[in-house]
């Protein structure tokens, strides 16, 4: 009789040597992998917001007027009119035609620059809020239009691009104020005016018009946005106050009490 037979049975019924504690802690495994490393997640999260800057205001500094009027007049935009590349300031250099496609250009450039901005920051960072990526994308486009550094950082007012930004952020909020926008300016013909007024009520309509989340960076972009507008129309505001300001369709040199 072998005298190893004992403990070969006893080290068997032991378990000691079975592969099914290995296989058992492998099953674990894929529930420890799931779990990010906060440091991680905090230098994606830092990456894909100076990505998504970066790439808005590039997007944004795109100056359509001042190409348009180059590629068709030969001229430079800036030295004409009131000196503004945006789309009121070519209608008086280079017709309605370009005006329009300027205004065009300018709006689907900040929509571009809104819809991308959420796609990749959501695509880099799954957690990430939604609005959040597209507010971050819609400030730094308008600010890329009103500051290009193609242009010594001298641009547009932004209400096309600011437009083109919401239509995609808050589209119900956009169209409400472009609606205001177009009334003040048939009423009034003070495309200033109507630009400013649609600016300051776009923050309110989107308020009451936006459904589901609002996180506070997304409301505060939107005050900020009509803010930058505003300010950009300082001229403007001060010509309105003194009665100089041109009406839309006049003649540079015309000037009507306001």
């Amino acid at each position: 009789m072998n005298c190893r037979a004992p403990f070969i049975a006893l080290f068997a019924m032991s378990g000691i040597g079975s592969r099914r504690p290995v296989r058992a802690s492998r099953e674990r495994l894929p529930y420890r992998r799931k779990k990010v490393p906060d440091g991680k997640l905090g230098l994606v999260m830092l990456f894909a917001i100076i990505l998504i800057a970066v790439a808005a205001y590039l997007f944004g500094s795109i100056p359509t007027g001042y190409l348009l009027i180059r590629l068709f007049r030969h001229e430079d935009i800036r030295t004409k009119g009131s000196g503004n590349i945006g789309a009121t300031n070519v209608i008086r250099a280079g017709g309605k035609g370009l005006g329009a496609l300027t205004f065009l250009i300018d709006m689907l450039k900040g929509s571009s620059a809104v819809y991308l901005g959420g796609l990749v920051g959501t695509m880099l960072v799954p957690s990430a809020n939604l609005r959040d990526m597209q507010s971050l994308a819609a400030l730094f486009a308008v600010l890329g239009h009103m500051f290009p550094i193609w242009l010594r950082f001298r641009g547009g007012k932004g209400v096309a691009t600011g437009f083109g930004v919401f239509l995609v952020a808050a589209p119900l909020g956009a169209i409400a104020a472009i609606t205001v926008f177009f009334l003040v300016t048939a009423i009034t013909r003070y495309v200033s005016l109507a630009s400013i007024l649609g600016a300051a009520s776009f923050p309110f309509f989107a308020w009451l018009l936006v459904k589901g989340d609002r996180p506070p960076f997304f409301i505060a972009v939107q005050f900020a946005v009509a803010f930058l507008i505003i300010a950009k129309h300082h001229q403007n505001i001060r010509r309105l106050l003194a009665g100089q300001e041109s009406r839309f369709g006049s003649s540079s040199q015309e000037r009507r009490p306001a």
